[in-house]
């Protein structure tokens, strides 16, 4: 990954920095160009692979939403795991997030699956594969972006207190040995894929059990309401 199509906020480019120019991650890079070089579509663009990070700095990070790797449908995947730009369609598993926001908050669903006003409220929308290949889910497993976001969460869970984690399928649960619960709120859950989320996920309450830990602790609730598309657009527009 070329220096030039890195964009991260500075507070979390000091803490990566020097994982980003480990072996593996530079066998990642290679990777990647080399794909793109033989034709192949990635997901998401280059500028946008490190979205999540750009987009919520370190010390605002409040709530951390895992998921696994990105969309692979051309003009899905903007770097915010579970987002899709206005205008897309919501897919399955956002439409069951905000199923169970509504469920467990009263919060109407949106007209629009845009999380940016998320992410800059301190919601971290990491997956834990930040590349995919154009229609093969998990095509970028165990290239080296499971290190990379290991890396992001220890970070993390050793320098910050009192965060909420949300681990959603066993995926997102594996990272949950880097985490101290005595530390932080760590709330898991099924996947909310529809092939998953009737076995718990829907119902599960972690919108209000979030913003519950949060006000306990003396912090703001996230608001997990979403603006129109109007100005969730002009937003993009910003970045």
């Amino acid at each position: 990954m070329p220096a030039r199509e890195i964009r991260l906020d500075p507070s979390w480019k000091s803490r990566v920095g020097d994982w980003l120019a480990r072996p593996e991650m530079r066998a990642l890079s290679d990777f990647l160009r080399a794909e793109k070089a033989a034709g192949k579509s990635i997901h998401p663009p280059s500028a946008q692979i490190f979205a999540a990070l750009d987009a919520t700095p370190f010390d605002a990070v409040e709530v951390v939403i895992l998921g696994q790797d990105p969309y692979h449908g051309p003009g899905q995947a903007h770097g915010l795991c579970f987002s899709v730009r206005p205008g897309v369609p919501i897919p399955p598993s956002l439409d069951n997030i905000f199923k169970e926001i509504q469920r467990d908050l009263g919060i109407a669903r949106p007209e629009h699956g845009c999380l940016l006003p998320w992410a800059r409220r301190g919601v971290l929308l990491l997956n834990a594969v930040l590349t995919v290949e154009n229609g093969k889910a998990g095509s970028h497993q165990g290239r080296g972006w499971e290190g990379f976001t290991d890396h992001l969460i220890d970070t993390l869970a050793r320098e910050r207190e009192g965060l909420v984690f949300m681990l959603w399928g066993s995926y997102a649960q594996a990272k949950g040995r880097l985490i101290d619960n005595h530390r932080h709120c760590v709330l898991r859950a099924p996947h909310p894929s529809p092939l998953s989320a009737h076995r718990g996920f829907l119902g599960c309450g972690h919108f209000g059990a979030a913003n519950r830990w949060l006000t306990g602790r003396g912090a703001r609730p996230i608001a997990w309401e979403l603006p129109p598309r109007a100005a969730v657009e002009a937003l993009l527009a910003e970045r």
